[in-house]
């Protein structure tokens, strides 16, 4: 018997369905499951539903059931205990989804009989030492991102970076967001980031909204680690895969370093991330 975990997105109730669909074929099966609580509430699952705290521990799988978000909370959740994510795609864009709603029933036969591959995805950790009220962040996991973005509007953010342990340069800009290649098409994308191949190991730093002549992206080896420091009182909101965390301010630092666990994605027979982008771009052959 296996324990298999499952998120759903919270405002779709063809996720609610489908969970639903994956209990009864799990639990006939004499599999146990397991959602977090408030999941368990909207699906009608109350007898599966568990803490958030230690969800993962013990899975064999965790099934997601939603969106890109769905699946960033759902990689959240099992990261630190190595599950494989399953991702159907009951959203908009599923740049990390595997397969669509109606391939629920084959996409789990598929996996207990041992056909599917792994695909791992760096992730970022991230820690936030905040000075101006004796808080520390430590050990957040990104799977896409953490960013600082402003806390005050019409008025920059004066920011100074090293990489590496080495000083690189200072910034005044709406913010600073540290990328996976995973996270490379989200909000990275949206201010003109690099796209980065998925399974690169590798973080991109892109500025938002620069006001100096310096704007590009950086790319940083997963080596090194990329320490921003907050110089004046300007604050700025720290945000990691869209969850904000804490506000930081003159004297406050946030480090972002290649992540102790991957994300690992659940695939059969290969992602073909570039097939995957010419489609949500819409992008035609030549």
């Amino acid at each position: 018997m296996a324990s298999v975990g499952i998120v759903v997105h919270r405002a779709r109730e063809e996720a609610w369905n489908l969970a639903l669909e994956a209990a009864v074929w799990l639990a006939e099966r004499g599999h146990e499951v397991r959602l977090p609580s408030d999941d368990a509430k909207l699906t009608g699952l109350v007898a599966s539903g568990v803490p958030d705290e230690g969800l993962g521990e013990g899975l064999e799988l965790m099934l997601s059931l939603g969106g890109d978000g769905t699946m960033l909370r759902a990689i959240d959740l099992v990261v630190p205990y190595g599950v494989p994510v399953l991702g159907l795609n009951v959203g908009h864009l599923g740049y990390l989804t595997t397969c669509e709603p109606a391939e629920l029933t084959s996409a789990l036969e598929r996996f207990f009989a041992g056909d599917y591959e792994i695909e791992e995805r760096m992730t970022i950790e991230v820690t936030a030492d905040v000075a101006s009220t004796g808080q520390r962040f430590d050990r957040l996991t990104a799977v896409n991102e953490a960013w600082l973005e402003k806390a005050q509007p019409g008025h920059t953010v004066h920011m100074s970076v090293e990489v590496g342990g080495q000083p690189f340069t200072t910034y005044a800009a709406d913010g600073i967001i540290v990328a996976t290649p995973t996270g490379s098409t989200a909000y990275n994308l949206s201010v003109r980031g690099p796209i980065l191949s998925p399974t690169l190991e590798a973080m991109v730093m892109t500025p938002v909204a620069p006001h100096q002549l310096f704007d590009f992206s950086l790319v940083v080896d997963k080596s090194q680690h990329i320490r921003i420091e907050v110089l004046d009182e300007r604050a700025a909101i720290l945000l990691v895969d869209g969850r904000t965390v804490c506000e930081v301010s003159a004297g406050d630092v946030v480090t972002c370093r290649k992540g102790r666990h991957a994300a690992r994605l659940v695939t059969f027979g290969g992602r073909d991330f570039h097939r995957i982008l010419k489609s949500k771009f819409g992008l035609q052959d030549r």
